[in-house]
């Protein structure tokens, strides 16, 4: 691949960076924001029956999500792989599996609007206990989604060792990286062992790892003599 094209890679990277956090941002934060009630069933399947269409649209993001980042792995590893290519393509196993292990959890964030809507094979069951399997079923796809972050954290943290060996990327984001990569191993741990100690301020590094690498990409992309240069050692 040429210099120009790791370029252009890196500009698509960039693009596919802000979808993901921008549908990540709105099908896994702001609409269960606006519609679950944590300790509320009733009110929670309220919400859901009153506004199906948003909660809809919220996996429909994570959709989006999802698509991106499978297509941003195998970006990620075309322009890291001179910088390490095993290491590249064990990152990128690592969140292909993250990304597969969410999608499984997800399942269980749709399937509240499948129980609330009732049907002959749920008759057996009440109002309020449909209502209670509804907010159960999407407490069970938190869980999902926090309990396996040490895969996503731990492909976070290798890529930030391959930018910050690359030369061709500044070493600050590979340094932002990894440390959002150790704050999700730390949670996903913490959850398991000590869930008194898992704050989502854990979570925060990664965040500002995601704008960084999202704004960089976009504006500066990578330096394409050094790109060409490492390419020709890895060669």
């Amino acid at each position: 691949m040429t210099g120009p094209s790791a370029r252009r890679h890196a500009r698509i990277a960039g693009v596919l960076f802000l979808l993901s956090v921008l549908a990540g941002g709105f099908g896994e934060f702001y609409v269960p924001s606006r519609l679950v009630v944590p300790a509320d069933a009733a009110a929670t399947a309220r919400n859901i029956r009153a506004s199906d269409a948003l909660f809809r649209a919220g996996f429909a993001g994570y959709l989006v999500e999802a698509v991106c980042d499978i297509a941003l792995t195998f970006f990620l590893y075309v322009l890291l792989r001179p910088a390490g290519e095993h290491l590249a393509l064990l990152a990128a196993f690592f969140r292909l599996v993250s990304t597969a292990v969410f999608a499984g959890a997800e399942l269980f964030y749709f399937a509240a609007s499948v129980i609330l809507q009732g049907g002959a094979f749920l008759s057996s069951f009440t109002p309020d206990q449909r209502d209670g399997l509804a907010l159960l079923s999407i407490k069970i796809y938190g869980y999902g989604g926090d309990l396996f972050m040490v895969f996503y954290g731990t492909a976070s943290i290798l890529l930030g060792y391959l930018i910050f060996r690359s030369r061709y990327l500044p070493k600050f984001l590979g340094v932002l990286l990894a440390l959002g990569g150790v704050g999700f191993v730390l949670r996903n741990f913490a959850i398991v062992l000590a869930p008194a100690y898992s704050s989502p301020f854990l979570l925060l590094p990664m965040f500002l790892a995601a704008v960084a690498l999202t704004v960089w990409f976009l504006t500066r992309g990578i330096d394409v003599a050094k790109w060409e240069e490492r390419t020709a050692i890895s060669a």
